[in-house]
């Protein structure tokens, strides 16, 4: 089985270092759902608003989300086709354990 990728290793990496932080899966979740600025962000969390902008620039270095100007007001929104791009990647994982546990399971009906 060949696994075709559209991730870099390094994008691999960001995004998933990007997500291991519940903070910034929280902000990926809720500018999934509407734009946010960054600070109607830094209002949602017990933490300074300088916080939130490394937490939002680390999602924008990983992809996981865009940052615009709008006035003096800094935009926040989140890209689905990234978050489907390391879904996808995933559900290439996963097919590989399946496949796996799938010949496992041969194996040991040979054995009966």
């Amino acid at each position: 089985m060949v696994v075709q990728i559209e991730l870099t290793d390094d994008d691999v990496n960001r995004i998933f270092r990007a997500l291991a932080d519940a903070t910034r899966r929280d902000i990926v979740r809720r500018t999934l759902v509407a734009e946010v600025s960054v600070s109607q962000l830094a209002e949602s969390y017990d933490m300074s608003f300088a916080a939130v902008q490394k937490h939002v620039a680390a999602l924008e270095e990983a992809g996981l989300v865009t940052k615009e100007p709008r006035g003096r007001e800094r935009i926040v929104r989140g890209d689905p086709e990234r978050i489907r791009q390391a879904q996808r990647l995933l559900d290439q994982f996963e097919q590989i354990w399946r496949s796996r546990i799938d010949r496992l399971d041969a194996l040991l009906d040979e054995k009966e």
